[in-house]
């Protein structure tokens, strides 16, 4: 009956009935509906997150493998218009948002369908070449196969220097795993070779996920709608906290290579083709590659430009986190700013309840919750403390 009821419905009403926009709503003091204002839950959950972050030491140069499920269970339509869709989505925004905040880091992709792990790409800092390799590959079918993948990832990751914090994160679609051996086994080996597994579900929480991620040290969580996915997943962007073993002061020999002549031919190493002018040139072994930050194919020297070193430094020495200020009749209006420092809004109104706002520790400036998540997440200077030198 249910289904017959979809179907007499009309295409517009059907797009409410998805959406369940009356579950937005709440009853207020007076019997009105108005819309739930989660602008301050998010506030406290962002600040939770930063409070959790300070002072802890990252690893600034990763290795991350991100595993796809493209199983069958990946076309189910739970997510609109299906799991794969909206996985690809959120998978492009994480790549680039990933290298926005990891600069020196690199990325690998890696599908399972039909029972087997298949490789897209190789590990590399070029967010576009990842990004068409996954959108050139989306078909769902077969089974899916932990094991099979964790082995994939396990063979690549192992070569890695020891300097660099190898992760994978997995986007598991399936309620189950068709593996050839014992994969206990194979989590044992990921564990020894300090590969943090993390793992976001699609539909269901499962034991063998949770055990992966309790014994690498990852992260196991599961999405309830396409907006908490997409919340999750960039979670992994930033870096995590250092393992143990890893949280050693290492020396990395790095190249700082010159723009190369405009109008001069020259083999590039890392495409083995002809190519005019542009690209950079490694000051070993003069070397040609085409893009930053990147591994000389002929020497081996890693890579870099000084902003690329530039925008990694915030992660080492964050902002404190603010101080929020409450609207409690203590607070009298004559003593508190009457506007964010940062974007001039007005933070109080005479004969109303004042706005809850932040403040920073050390210049005292006050600051809206936009401005506030906006200087933590993205400008990681304080405006206070800038103008004050």
């Amino acid at each position: 009956e249910d289904d017959e009821d979809d179907n007499d419905l009309e295409a517009w009403e059907r797009a409410y009935a998805d959406e369940r926009s009356w579950e937005t709503l709440q009853e207020d003091e007076s019997g009105l509906l108005r819309p739930i204002d989660n602008k301050n839950l998010h506030h406290a959950q962002y600040r939770r997150r930063i409070r959790a972050s300070v002072r802890i030491q990252k690893g600034l140069i990763r290795f991350l493998y991100v595993i796809i499920d493209l199983s069958r269970a990946a076309s189910e339509m739970d997510f609109r218009p299906s799991r794969m869709a909206v996985v690809a989505k959120h998978v492009e925004a994480f790549i680039r948002e990933f290298f926005d905040q990891n600069p020196l880091s690199h990325i690998g992709l890696i599908a399972i369908k039909d029972g087997v792990a298949q490789r897209l790409t190789d590990l590399g800092g070029s967010p576009d070449s990842h990004i068409k390799a996954l959108l050139s590959k989306l078909e769902c079918s077969g089974d899916s196969s932990l094991q099979n993948a964790l082995d994939l990832v396990h063979g690549y990751l192992s070569q890695i220097p020891s300097y660099g914090h190898r992760e994978v994160l997995i986007l598991y679609s399936a309620l189950s795993t068709c593996d050839p051996g014992d994969i206990m086994e194979t989590i044992q080996k990921c564990k020894k070779s300090k590969i943090r597994c993390s793992v976001v579900g699609l539909s269901a929480e499962l034991y063998i996920c949770k055990h992966l991620c309790e014994e690498t040290g990852g992260s196991y969580t599961v999405a309830l709608d396409e907006s908490h996915f997409k919340e999750l997943i960039l979670d992994h962007a930033p870096p995590p906290p250092a393992i143990a073993e890893f949280a050693v002061a290492n020396l990395i020999k790095m190249g700082f290579p010159q723009r190369g002549a405009e109008g001069v031919i020259s083999i590039c190493s890392c495409h083995k083709e002809a190519k005019v002018g542009g690209g950079y040139t490694c000051p070993r072994c003069k070397a040609r590659v085409c893009d930053l930050p990147t591994e000389c194919q002929i020497c081996g020297l890693t890579l870099v430009s000084s902003p690329h070193l530039a925008r990694s430094y915030h992660h080492l020495f964050p902002i404190a986190p603010f101080n929020e200020v409450p609207s409690t009749p203590n607070n009298s209006y004559q003593r508190l700013p009457r506007t964010c420092f940062g974007c001039q809004q007005i933070l109080l109104n005479p004969g109303t309840k004042s706005s809850l706002h932040a403040a920073c520790p050390k210049c005292k400036q006050h600051f809206c919750l936009d401005c506030d998540i906006y200087i933590h997440e993205s400008l990681h200077n304080c405006p206070g403390c800038e103008s004050l030198r």
